[in-house]
């Protein structure tokens, strides 16, 4: 045999083992379980992992809009006319969130942590000057007093008496800086000193510049992935004991900013909101990609909100039967100190269309209105966010105060927020090596399987070649008679051309 022959089959022993290995491996899937494996070790809660820092200290910026929407016919609307509204913002701030008092519990499979929130106006960012821009409303603090009083005739009667003295109406009107940041309302003062827990200052983020919602125990995932940022205890607390039903009660899933690697599109994410008081779920809506990065689009459906008609899970969060509202709208007075707010997607989007109809300039928009996160499906890591809330106050006609007589029940808007936040670029960048590390690693079978593919035609251009070269070899050793038989006669000679026979083995 010899050496080319040698090579050739050398080619095909190799192929043949880079196919088979290859093609094993691949079934198998050898390196994709040793890279998810070791995706599951690394996206944990501990000290020195490679998201623990960031997850204390996000470095991406969050940004805070507020949208108001101001009322230009509060008279006619008190005469019973449609209240006309128009939306003034976005009144932009850029939102520092970092985790502190950070402590490890329960043999470090538990992190326990506060999260701190400031806010820094952005004027660049905003429409105008929040301290001189003025926003006419519903009066939240009046209409919360007397939804407290209205039970009690003597009661309902002094406040009435007050609210006529000190010119006290259904509507108020105070610059964005007060209405957000808080102003000292006449009639709480009044109110406060005969009962001093309630605070004579009213703001729609009152207190909440530079403060916490409490305590939070996370699950550090490290026995089980899937409980990565995972809500364990709220304030001390397992579970809420706000709502009619276990189910509504349960504290289920991350804070939003954390979630499990290698997620799957047929699952829900579920989201804890200390703003709602409950847990709401998004599901997969499409494919995204942000900064070259690929995303799952998770979005929370109309089921999320919907009326117990439409969707009986949602029984539970009905304060009593008789204040179950309709789809795309939550009453959560309960955890707002009694006070009729009411929570929805901006502009009632997903809500019933009774409610953006009964106020002239609301209009639901899908693009605008929102709330989505999109989340790379490798790590779980957000990618882009945006949570969009509106906060609505529920009036209607209360005995014992004239000033209601012309009223229907109405959800009122008041104001929504639209919170964003996108990777920024050295994040994006650190995680696209990391997903290309994981690409490499995960599909270095098939990179087997394709070397072993181009020896395999190597091969098979050596065996045609070879084929070819016996062939002409053949060729160049046969003979044939040779005879010139005219030159023969010619010459009286005889020449004999004899083939050379070949002993055959």
């Amino acid at each position: 045999m010899t050496r080319r022959s040698c090579a050739v089959y050398g080619v095909g022993i190799v192929c043949a083992h880079l196919l088979i290995i290859g093609i094993g491996l691949f079934v198998a899937q050898v390196f994709q379980t040793v890279i998810h494996n070791r995706l599951k070790k690394e996206i944990t809660l501990t000290e020195g992992s490679r998201v623990f820092e960031t997850w204390k200290n996000p470095p991406p910026p969050v940004f805070m809009q507020y949208f108001f929407f101001n009322v230009t016919n509060p008279d006619e609307f008190l005469a019973g006319a449609k209240p006309f509204v128009s939306q003034v913002g976005p009144y932009t701030y850029r939102e520092y969130r970092p985790k502190e008092n950070v402590t490890f519990l329960e043999n470090g499979t538990r992190v326990a942590a506060y999260q701190t929130k400031t806010f820094v106006f952005l004027p660049e960012r905003s429409v105008g000057d929040p301290d001189m821009d003025m926003i006419t409303t519903i009066n939240i603090p009046a209409v919360a007093v007397m939804n407290k009083v209205k039970d009690s005739f003597w009661k309902s009667s002094m406040v009435s008496i007050w609210m006529n003295s000190l010119h006290v109406g259904m509507f108020m009107t105070h610059s964005v800086n007060e209405l957000l940041w808080g102003f000292k309302d006449p009639l709480l003062s009044r109110i406060h000193p005969m009962n001093p827990e309630i605070d004579e200052y009213f703001g729609l983020m009152y207190k909440k510049n530079g403060s916490n919602d409490g305590e939070f125990v996370y699950h550090t995932g490290e026995g089980d992935f899937m409980d990565y940022g995972r809500i364990a205890r709220f304030k001390g607390e397992s579970k809420l004991s706000l709502w009619t039903s276990e189910q509504s009660n349960m504290i289920n899933g991350t804070d939003g900013s954390a979630f499990h690697p290698l997620l799957s599109k047929k699952e829900r994410l579920y989201i804890f909101s200390p703003d709602l008081c409950r847990s709401i779920f998004m599901e997969f809506e499409k494919d995204v990609e942000v900064k070259g990065l690929p995303a799952y689009r998770f979005t929370p459906p109309r089921d999320v909100l919907a009326s117990k008609e439409e969707n009986p899970a949602n029984e539970g969060f009905c304060v009593s039967p008789k204040e179950c509202l309709g789809s795309g709208v939550l009453k959560v007075s309960m955890c707002k100190k009694g006070a009729p707010v009411v929570a929805s997607f901006p502009h009632f989007y997903l809500g019933e269309e009774k409610y953006s109809n009964a106020i002239e300039g609301l209009n639901p928009v899908r693009d605008h209105h929102q709330t989505y996160l999109d989340l790379n499906p490798t790590t779980g890591i957000p990618i882009r966010a945006s949570k969009r809330a509106q906060i609505n106050i529920l009036i209607n006609r209360i005995s014992g105060f004239p000033k209601t007589k012309s009223l229907n029940e109405t959800i009122f808007p008041v104001m929504f927020i639209n919170e964003t936040v996108v990777i920024d670029d050295t994040s994006a960048a650190k995680l696209q090596k990391l997903l290309l590390m994981v690409t490499l690693v995960s599909n270095f079978p098939l990179i087997i399987v394709g070397l072993g593919a181009i020896l395999l035609l190597v091969f098979i251009c050596l065996v045609v070649r070879e084929c070819k070269q016996k062939t002409t070899t053949k060729e160049d050793t046969s003979y044939s008679l040779v005879s010139n038989k005219e030159g023969e006669e010619k010459n009286g000679n005889t020449y004999i051309g004899m083939t050379p026979i070949i002993e055959k083995s």
